[in-house]
């Protein structure tokens, strides 16, 4: 009698997973590597997303919700002067959380969203102004971008998904680059 072909716990291969965050993940796990997210206008949604994929223990460290300012400053350790001069909604605002929520968790990857959802402007900056940040193993200036302007054209609501769906795609494409060892 034969026997059925063994099944394989492994997760599906990054090109065929359907979501972000399942893609995000099996590219982490398969590097042995871990994540944190510090989140602002997100408000939790980038935690949401991970945890939502399976197996997300294996490579998710968790999370902290810097929707005020003054958290991003006590906890995540963003300079005080920084968030004075520029407010909580620019790039070098974004970098700092990243690299503050990496090292508070100990993971090797931070992420970090902070801008505008809407509906009414902050710091001079109108809906849909969103920056995004990776800091990687040992990176000491972890890579912001500026998600396209036409963002403001949308929900709240779309464009915290939109924004969510940006950082763990920038996180997907920053571990690409580096590569994926083999099993």
């Amino acid at each position: 009698m034969d026997c059925p072909p063994e099944r394989s716990t492994e997760p599906p291969p990054a090109p065929e997973a359907e979501e972000p965050a399942a893609r995000l993940l099996w590219l982490l796990r398969r590097r042995g590597e871990t994540v944190a997210a510090a989140e602002s206008l997100t408000g939790g949604l980038v935690a949401a997303a991970l945890t939502d994929a399976p197996g997300s223990s294996a490579a998710f460290l968790g999370s902290v919700t810097a929707y005020a300012t003054a958290v991003k400053e006590r906890v995540l350790g963003v300079d005080g002067a920084l968030l004075e001069e520029r407010g909580a909604v620019d790039p070098e605002v974004a970098r700092r959380m990243a690299l503050g929520v990496r090292d508070l968790m100990g993971a090797d990857w931070g992420v970090a969203t902070t801008g505008v959802a809407g509906p009414d402007p902050q710091d001079g900056h109108p809906p849909g102004t969103v920056f995004i940040a990776v800091a990687g193993p040992g990176a000491t200036r972890p890579v912001a971008r500026r998600l396209p302007p036409g963002l403001g054209e949308r929900s709240r609501g779309e464009i915290r998904e939109a924004t969510t769906r940006a950082v763990l795609v920038a996180l997907s494409e920053a571990l690409l680059a580096g590569g994926i060892p083999a099993p």
